[in-house]
Parts: structure tokens; sequence; C-alpha cells
């Protein structure tokens, strides 16, 4: 926790002090004390929100609802957002203490109490957002998908070494109790060797994204929407209500495609049944179509990995299936439980399960898996090495799709091979003074 916290030893000699002031006895809250299974204010992670909307106030319920947790302020450019979040934090603890601001570098310089931040922007900031927190003492939580580029991953992964922060990606199906079984099934070897996995793209939008704006309109004043910091490291562009209320889909300056859109999710979980968890493929085939369905990635051990748009391979969203030589099984979401080739799988269900919390000592709660990782300083599931190579794979399939030909990939290198116009797409110009 915070160097600049109070302690237990402080609540109790602040309490002593004021009742030899008062000269009357003084009552301390069962709750300072941790009494009654309460959690005292010194051993509560202090939490602050950058970006929270959508999703995000999904988030924002999950990580209020630990026990551990106060969460104290709420950086946002638009005001409506920030009110709102207020709103939200106050009624729930009964106060009028949530703070707000409205820019985040002096939001990260003067909270020097926070912990760690929730991070729910749109695409464009979750890299840079994360970058800055983590620079000024914070452990980040941030929605995904994480990265825009193969070079801001790489830079997430460096940031959060050299300041040694914890960081946990929002791929919280790798937490999941159906998820866990297909990939362990898959990893410990139960369904033979793995030859094929297949993983979920969105079945919206396509890998091709406009390169157009929409037409300007009058800018706000700066308090209701800070427009050029909503830009952030994207080039400039005219105004239009429509990116603010989530028309940024879809367009190449703010976005990662409908690979992106689930990839960000399904690659991850695909790679870590693969145990290629901290690798990406070696070779994209490129496929004729404009979503890159069916796109066949290969990795270095020659096992594929398959992107798939429709539910041929599972009944839900965001599923991950793994085909063995013993057996296949799959999981997505609305699952009550997994889909195997053999129902005398499932009487494993709970060894699986519990075999990986023995082995990993992970909560299977993402968010409580952070926070457990903030406490322990333990790397979480999602973390910046896992985030940065399924996330690389989400870009070089796009970098395939856009060059429409099949590229191969050195993981270790982090390039391309023998091929300029490809390692050129790695990274993207960034505008001023949104810079990492």
């Amino acid at each position: 926790m915070h160097k600049a916290k109070a302690t237990r030893r402080d609540f109790l000699k602040s309490a002593a002090q004021a009742g030899a002031v008062l000269a009357v006895p003084t009552i301390i809250p069962a709750t300072v004390l941790g009494r009654n299974g309460a959690v005292p204010p010194s051993e509560k992670i202090v939490t602050g929100g950058i970006g929270i909307r959508g999703r995000g106030m999904g988030d924002l319920r999950w990580i209020m609802g630990q026990p551990d947790v106060q969460f104290v302020a709420i950086c946002d450019l638009q005001k409506k957002q920030r009110l709102a979040v207020k709103q939200y934090v106050d009624t729930q603890y009964g106060s009028q203490d949530c703070a707000m601001y409205p820019e985040i570098n002096g939001f990260l310089a003067e909270r020097t109490d926070i912990d760690a931040v929730l991070i729910a922007t749109g695409d464009r900031w979750h890299a840079l957002a994360s970058i800055l927190a983590m620079r000024a003492g914070k452990d980040v939580y941030t929605e995904k998908p994480s990265s825009m580029t193969v070079a801001e991953g790489r830079a997430v992964v460096e940031t959060a070494a050299r300041y040694a922060r914890v960081y946990q990606t929002g791929t919280q199906r790798l937490s999941e109790p159906n998820h866990v079984f297909a990939i362990e099934m898959a990893r410990t070897g139960r369904l033979g060797k793995i030859h094929t996995a297949y993983a979920h793209i969105a079945p919206w939008d396509a890998a091709e994204m406009r390169h157009d704006w929409l037409p300007a309109a009058p800018e706000p004043p700066k308090d209701e929407v800070d427009w050029d910091a909503w830009l952030g490291p994207c080039p400039w562009r005219p105004f239009n209500p429509g990116y603010v209320s989530g028309g940024w889909r879809g367009h190449y300056d703010f976005h990662t495609s409908c690979i992106g859109e689930w990839g960000a999710h399904t690659f991850a979980q695909a790679q870590a049944g693969l145990d290629c968890g901290e690798s990406s493929p070696v070779q994209y085939e490129y496929v004729a179509n404009e979503t890159g369905d069916g796109m066949v990635t290969h990795f270095a051990s020659g096992v594929k990995m398959i992107l798939s748009r429709g539910n041929k391979y599972w009944r839900g969203s965001c599923g991950e299936r793994f085909d063995g030589t013993e057996g296949w099984a799959a999981a997505a979401d609305g699952y009550s439980k997994p889909d195997v080739s053999s129902p005398a799988m499932l009487g494993e269900f709970k060894k699986v399960v519990g075999e990986y919390v023995a082995r990993t000592g992970r909560s299977l709660d993402h968010m409580r898996n952070f926070l457990d990782c903030v406490k322990s300083r333990q790397s979480t599931v999602a973390n910046p090495a896992v985030m940065h190579h399924s996330m690389t794979t989400v870009h070089a399939a796009n970098i395939c799709m856009w060059l429409k030909r099949d590229l191969k990939y050195d993981p270790v290198k982090e390039e391309f091979v023998n091929d300029d116009e490809a390692n050129r797409l790695r990274s993207r110009a960034m505008r001023e003074p949104y810079v990492y």
C-alpha cells in the first residue's frame, strides 16, 4: 500500500490524542480495528478510475464490490461522465468524497494516495494511460484491447518491468471456470496432442477499417469535452459528437477491428491452452474476405489457430476450442458447462479447475486476482507479457488482412520476416504531447 496512508497505529494514536484533549472516553468503531469481518482503512487498496463509462461501469461495480477497496477519484475528460461516476460512488458510500479530475497528468501527480487505477477509456488511450499511471507508481487494471500496435504493447511490458508495477488486462475469461477447464484440458495433455485451436472474432464490422472521418461539428467547451485530450495520441480530426458516444469504432485511428474486438479475449484464451501465452504465431495466411474469418495462423510448434466469426465451434460469444488426438473441448459465454467430445470428460471438471487453482494460487475472479497481486506483488493471470503477445497476434492478423498477403513473423525479434511494409505497421505516429 502507499506509504502516505495511515496505519492502524496512526488511527489508535489519533484516537488516544483526541481522548486526552476531550478528557472523555473515546469509542473506536470496530470497522477501524478490522473486527466483525470489516477491512480496516489502513489495509484498503485506494483506487481511482480513468475514463469510466459503459463496460467501465461494470468494472467499477466489480471493483467496488471488493471489501478491501476504497474508490476515491474519477478522471474523465467528459464532464457528464465525471459527474455520473461521482454520483454512483458517493451513493454507494453514502458520502460526497469522490473527487473529480478532467486531466490525467494532474490527476496522477496529485493523487499520491492512490495505489491502483481502473482504466476503461476507448482503445486509443488504453496503453498510454497505463504507461503514464505505472510511471506515477500506480498498479493498473485496464480494459481490452490493451494496445493499438505491437510497439505500444512492448512499451507497456517494459514500463511495468521498469517501475515494478502490477498490471492486469481485462481478459476476464482467463479467470472463469468454464474457460479455465477448456484451457487446462488442452494444456495438460488430457485431449492428447493438440493440433488445432479455434478463436472467436467479433461477428460485426470488418478487418479493413475506415480511413475517413465524420463531418465537423461545433466543438463543445473544454470543460464539457476536452476534444484534444479525447483524441490523445491519434491524428487530429474535427470534432463530431458521434465519436464521443461510441461512434469511433470501425475507424482505423481509434479501433483494432473486428479481429481485435473479440480476439483480444479469445487469442489470449487459445494461446493459454497451447502454452503459448508468451509467444505469438509465426505465420498468418491471408483469407480473401472482409473480416479475417477462416484465417489460419501457425505457431512454431506446428499447431494451428484458426480465426472464426461464426458459431460453428461453440454456442456463445468469445469462445475458444481445442482439438487434440484424443478429443476436444470448447467454452464460450453463456455456458452452464463446457462442450466436450466425451461427456466423461466433465467428470474431471472440479479436479481440473481445482488443480489449476492449487498450481497457480489464483482466484477464479479476475478482479480479485488483480487485487490479490496488488498486495502480494505476484504476476497476474493477464500480465503484460500475456497481453502483449495475444495483442501482437491481433495486430499481425490485421496487418495480414490490410496487406492482403501471407506474412511470416518472428515473435522473438518482434518483427515480420523480410517485409519492410509490414514492419512499418508495427507502430503509429503519436501526436504531441500524447506520447510515451
